[in-house]
């Protein structure tokens, strides 16, 4: 799974990034198989040759993303397993980004772990950090209660279940404000970037379109795919804190929205677009 998880970094706009993201849109839709030849096909359309995104493509292999298969004589890519579980966990984030209320609950990790277990400690910090989870402590993390699942997949990953406890409570009772205590336990600044940047490259896409004006071209393609590639790592890094946890000019409603927006015109004709592309006897389903 870190493996797996280390693809994550990957630098939004990237060769690798953006693979990564056309691999999690239309793999799975067009049957869990697409040939080497038709994904170099769509990287082009992206601006990217054939050799950079082969060159990209085995180091997908080498990060266990995907799996080498050869049908009907064509080379071509399969999901891993560990890949396919995180997509599906991307989906929910990425399409239904976390927005607490008031009145939800958090949960409280608290864990201490030997000198001999540094690594793991390193990595349990790191992958904390990467699904959203704020530093309270050095031993002890806060998150929407929404995602101690993903927290207590973690631990089982990392074997470290025996040596984390984990509270549910309600709102935290702190000495200042909670936007103050927020501030501290979560990078905010860095994530309102995050959301302002992706506004500053994408909000022209939506202007005066609509699901009806976007024709199936590879422009259409390109503008979508480049949009989830920024978008997919800001519902992982911003736990949709309720707003008296956030900055009052905070960015997240106007970036979530513009996403949702670019959503309704372009997932349907990008779509038909891959479809046409690969072949009609492939189905391809918008996400």
């Amino acid at each position: 799974m870190s493996a797996v998880l280390d693809d994550m970094d990957s630098r939004p706009g990237s060769t690798t990034s953006l693979l990564r993201t056309v691999i999690g849109l239309y793999l799975r839709e067009a049957g869990g198989w697409m040939s080497a030849r038709d994904i170099v096909v769509l990287m082009e359309a992206l601006g990217t040759s054939g050799t950079v995104s082969r060159t990209a493509l085995g180091r997908l292999r080498k990060k266990d993303v995907v799996l080498q298969e050869t049908r009907d004589g064509l080379p071509g890519f399969t999901l891993t397993e560990g890949a396919a579980t995180m997509l599906a966990r991307g989906d929910r984030r990425i399409y239904n980004p976390i927005s607490m209320s008031p009145s939800d609950p958090w949960c409280l990790v608290s864990f201490s772990i030997p000198e001999t277990e540094r690594e793991k400690r390193h990595q349990l910090r790191r992958r904390l950090h990467w699904i959203g989870c704020g530093t309270v402590a050095a031993g002890l993390w806060i998150c929407p209660d929404t995602l101690r699942g993903e927290v207590e997949e973690i631990l089982d990953d990392l074997e470290l279940r025996g040596m984390a406890t984990l509270f549910v409570t309600q709102t935290p009772l702190v000495g200042g404000t909670l936007r103050d205590a927020a501030s501290v336990w979560w990078d905010l600044d860095s994530v309102a970037e995050l959301h302002k940047d992706f506004i500053r490259q994408h909000g022209a896409a939506v202007l005066g379109e609509d699901s009806a004006g976007v024709e199936p071209t590879a422009q259409a393609f390109a503008t979508f795919v480049q949009c989830i590639d920024r978008w997919r790592i800001i519902p992982y890094l911003d736990p949709g804190l309720p707003a008296t946890f956030l900055p009052k000019d905070w960015p997240g409603a106007e970036g979530t929205a513009l996403f949702k927006r670019i959503m309704d015109a372009y997932a349907q004709p990008s779509s038909e677009f891959v479809r046409r592309t690969l072949g009609s006897d492939v189905a391809v389903a918008a996400p």
